[in-house]
Parts: structure tokens; sequence; C-alpha cells
């Protein structure tokens, strides 16, 4: 943990003046400031309210030490075929893996939520502040990998609540890269004004688009269903090439997943 907390610092501080838009002071600078400073007032009401917020470092070194992988840290070689009808997880389970937030925080945003593995209940504030937008919840590192191949896809059961987004992201990954290829699929959850409601949605593997930051990979490999390492859910203002979600709103959200199940 200490080791991943050290990397993650390095990681955060060589990123910093990317992410909170740092620049030197060159004459390019000044030319910039200057035509900023000729902004109408309208303008300079707009940059207002699209002022950075801080960025809060810790809590992207908390979120990401979760799930990063040290460098030369060996692979998990082994599996677990799961078969069709098997719960991969459910809430106070101990089956393969837990649940752990992971926010845009991690590319400077300032949304942020919390899982309760016991129940299930994911929940937190999503806002776009700082080019962010999205919350999201992963699988943290199982001991081994998980093998679908004998399945067509997985099955995700909610309860319904009062804020729930009514569309997702389900997201699997086939190898331990940090920001590697995400194979992902959007969902909708049906409404429903009964607050104790159950829905499940399919979620076919052969419908997962290889993306990373919601940018389609067109010539990524093939997915390899044989080798999952992680599964996650996110709640984005994204979808893929910077189409919107059109269900996306900021603001406090919640989401009760009761089961992952394969079919």
């Amino acid at each position: 943990m200490r080791q991943n907390v050290i990397f993650l610092m390095a990681i955060a501080l060589m990123a910093t003046d990317t992410t909170l838009g740092f620049a030197p002071h060159t004459q390019d600078t000044k030319i910039r400031t200057t035509k900023l400073q000729q902004q109408t007032t309208s303008d300079k009401e707009d940059a207002t309210k699209e002022r950075r917020q801080p960025w809060d470092v810790l809590r992207f070194v908390r979120q990401s030490s979760k799930f990063v992988n040290l460098p030369f840290t060996p692979s998990k070689s082994t599996s677990d075929t799961i078969q069709p009808g098997q719960v991969i997880w459910a809430p106070s389970s101990k089956l393969f893996f837990e649940w752990a937030p992971l926010d845009d925080v991690v590319m400077g945003g300032v949304s942020s939520s919390k899982v309760d593995n016991r129940s299930g209940l994911w929940k937190g504030t999503v806002t776009d502040a700082n080019n962010g937008g999205f919350v999201g919840m992963r699988s943290t590192p199982p001991s081994v990998k998980l093998d679908l191949s004998k399945c067509q896809g997985l099955e995700w059961t909610f309860q319904t609540t009062n804020n729930m987004p009514q569309r997702l992201k389900v997201v699997l990954r086939d190898s331990n890269d940090f920001n590697g290829i995400a194979w992902t699929a959007c969902i909708n959850v049906p409404a429903s004004k009964n607050k104790q409601k159950q829905v499940t949605v399919k979620v076919p593997l052969k419908n997962l688009v290889p993306s990373i930051f919601a940018k389609i990979v067109p010539d990524a490999k093939d997915f390899d269903k044989s080798s999952i390492t992680a599964l996650q859910l996110v709640f984005s203002k994204f979808e893929f090439e910077g189409e919107l979600n059109p269900k996306f709103k900021v603001g406090d959200f919640d989401v009760q997943v009761l089961q992952v199940k394969a079919y």
C-alpha cells in the first residue's frame, strides 16, 4: 500500500501542470492574458461560473491506489470459470471482489461517491466542474481472473431509488492496465415510482464497445472474455466520441446494486 501511494503521488505531481491547467509564463501566455482582459462583461461572468475548483490530490491517491498495479508486479495467471446462472457479486458476499469508488478526481474533477458493500448502495454527487462529469464504482482486483467464456452476458439487478440515474455505463476489463481498454455498454434503467421495485438489465458481452476515456478504439484486439480483471459501473456526462448522455444531470445520485449474475 505504501509503495502504491508513493507511486501515485509521483504520477500526480508529474500530471499537476496538465490537470490543474498550470502553464509557464511565456510571451504567448502574456498575449493570451491581455486578450482575456479584453473580454466583455458577459464573457467574464461566464468565466467566473466556470472557475476551477481545487483538485483533491489526496482523494485521487486514495481512490487510485486500490486499483493500480505497480510496475513489474506479476499479473494473475489463474482464472475461475463462471457458469451461466452463477452469481459473481451480491451484498455482504465474499465471492470474488468488492466495490470501491473511482470518480473523475482521477482526471482533475471534483465529483465524489462512496460504496457500501454490505447493501450495494453507491451514492454521491456528480458535477461537471473542472471539465469532469462522471462517478464510478469499480471492482477491487480479484484473487483470480473471471472466465466468462461459457456465458453470453451479465445480469445486473438494481433496487430503484429516488435519485437513481436512468442511463449508466457497464464496463468490463480484460487486462490489468489501470487505463487500459474499457469494454463498455450503455444501459437504460427503467424508471419506477416504487422505491422498492427491483429491475434487472441484461448486458450481452457481444454488445461491448472498446473505448478509452469515452473514445472508441477501432483497432482494439478481440475482447478476451476468459480473462476478466475488473467490472465497473459509471454514471457519466458523456457516452462515446463526445456524444452526451441524454439522461445525465448534475447533483446527488444513488444506485443500489442487489446482484450481478452471469447468464
